[in-house]
């Protein structure tokens, strides 16, 4: 029994050994492939690290590369900026020393003209006393000769000495007078053809009559109504007059207020296409058409604002510019006048170095007064003046609106700019019309002016009023004198007579010899 537990024992004990010894085993393979992996895992690493540093190193090498370049480049940019601002320190300096040198010349030239003018001014003082010695000895040599007296004897010598040296001062006038005619008319020429060919306005020509056409000759009879109520209601309220006649299918509204017969055209096309015509339905179609056309006025004022770009404006001028489309002068639209002198003003302006914005205001406002002259007494440049001044425009705006028919005289360049614009809107081939007997009034007027000058034979205006010739004896009147009788007539015909634009004073004169042969 004891036997056989020993050998169970040994057995056991001998199961044991070797079951630790293959366990042993087994963690001693174990850990050599642990090993392995790590030795492999580590050489991976290490692999990857010596790949990062060569990239490193690279990266780096190009980082230094491109500062390097990159200093370069700046390095060429501040030498080149040092350079250019070297350069024109130079030019700085040497126009500096140029100007001061021109100074000094300058100066030193002004000393000698100063020098110059003291010995000519103490050589005109002497000539002046010896002049003035002579006259007196002349004057006491006549005294102790004649029986006049001093005044007498200064009086004759005075209109001999004039008579004497007459021609030789028209001569010399007329020589300034040219040159100073020749560079004005080139420069106002230079100035005139900028501004007309950059601008182009369009033009239309404003009637007395609106024709409404009536689809049916049976409405004229419901336009006049039973025992003529409606026909009279609509020209008590529209304040025009209303022509019926046999004329098929047409009524003539007639009035010398555009914004009236606007109006009234308007509300006649209303009635006819609502088709109740009768004194309370025109009264509230009258009202309906005020309304829109107020509206339409406010609007239109506000696009020629924004149109011209001349900034900001009071409400009630804006009203009053869009009231100008239905104002007339001559036959000239007054808005498209006042639209053309902006243009043509603004132009002129930019080219003379002023303001061409404020130009352009002054011109579009020139004539606003034109929008009141039916509603207030007063002339249109004093009520257009008032109003201007009243909202708050600028002096040079309410300068150009007396300046442009000479109430007051220009005071800047964009003011000049006005009156030539207006007076080349107005003049301009079919621009405006006149009433017969004031153009013949007008004429007449011009020639009577001419012939009443010492030397004039005839005149005639031609060109429409717009140039006057003036025939001159050739004995009384030599060439020098023309131009002074030229202008002469020129400023009388300036000073008496209205008219638009400007007339030419021609004045011919003409010497012939004439011999027969027998």
């Amino acid at each position: 029994m004891f036997i056989e537990i020993a050998a169970v024992g040994a057995t056991a004990g001998i199961s044991a050994a070797v079951s630790h010894l293959i366990t042993k085993n087994q963690e001693r393979s174990k850990h050599d492939i642990y090993e392995a992996n790590a030795k492999a895992k580590a050489k991976v690493i290490e692999h990857e690290a010596t790949l990062l540093l060569k990239d490193a190193k690279y990266q780096l090498k190009e980082k230094e590369v491109e500062l390097k370049e990159h200093y370069d480049r700046e390095l060429l940019k501040l030498k080149e900026e040092f350079s250019r601002k070297r350069s024109r320190l130079d030019k700085e300096k040497n126009a500096i020393e140029q100007r001061l040198q021109d100074a000094q010349d300058e100066k030193s030239t002004t000393q000698k003209e100063a020098k110059r003018m003291k010995a000519l001014t103490s050589e005109l003082e002497e000539l002046k006393k010896r002049y003035g010695q002579k006259l007196q000895e002349c004057i006491d040599t006549l005294q102790r000769h004649t029986s006049l007296t001093q005044n007498e004897i200064e009086e004759t010598l005075r209109n001999r000495v004039e008579e004497n040296y007459k021609g030789e001062i028209a001569k010399m006038v007329r020589k300034y007078e040219k040159k100073a005619m020749e560079d004005a008319k080139k420069n106002a020429n230079f100035i005139l053809a900028q501004a007309t060919s950059r601008y182009a306005g369009e033009f239309a020509a404003e009637r007395l009559i609106n024709v409404v056409n009536l689809p049916s000759d049976e409405l004229k009879g419901r336009i006049i109504g039973k025992e003529g109520r409606n026909i009279k209601t609509l020209e008590m309220l529209l304040g025009v007059d209303i022509i019926i006649d046999d004329t098929p299918g047409v009524v003539i509204l007639s009035s010398f207020n555009l914004y009236r017969r606007a109006v009234a055209t308007k509300t006649l096309q209303d009635l006819l296409e609502d088709g109740r015509i009768q004194p309370a339905r025109i009264e509230e179609i009258h009202k309906k058409v005020q309304r829109e056309f107020e509206e339409k006025i406010y609007q239109e004022g506000e696009e020629i604002i924004l149109d011209l770009g001349i900034g900001s404006m009071h409400k009630e001028l804006i009203k009053l510019i869009g009231k100008l489309k239905y104002r007339a002068s001559y036959g000239q639209n007054a808005l498209g006048h006042s639209l053309e002198v902006a243009h043509l003003a603004g132009i002129m302006a930019a080219e003379m170095g002023g303001d061409e914005k404020r130009a352009k205001r002054a011109g579009l406002l020139h004539d606003i007064g034109k929008a009141l002259t039916h509603d207030y007494e007063g002339t249109h440049v004093d009520l257009g003046a008032d109003v201007c001044r009243r909202y708050g425009e600028d002096e040079i705006v309410i300068n150009a609106i007396y300046a442009h028919h000479g109430y007051k005289e220009a005071t800047s360049i964009e003011s000049f700019a006005v009156c030539s614009a207006d007076a080349l809107s107005a003049a301009r081939p079919g621009a405006r019309r006149e009433v017969l007997e004031s153009f013949l009034k007008r004429v007449k007027e011009i020639e009577n002016i001419a012939l009443s000058k010492e030397g004039v034979v005839q005149s005639y205006a031609i060109d429409g009023g717009r140039e006057l010739r003036v025939f001159a004896n050739a004995i009384a009147v030599n060439d020098d004198e023309a131009a002074m009788l030229a202008r002469d007539i020129s400023n009388d015909i300036e000073e008496s007579v209205q008219y638009p634009g400007e007339i030419k004073v021609t004045v011919i004169r003409e010497t012939r010899a004439v011999d027969y042969a027998k």
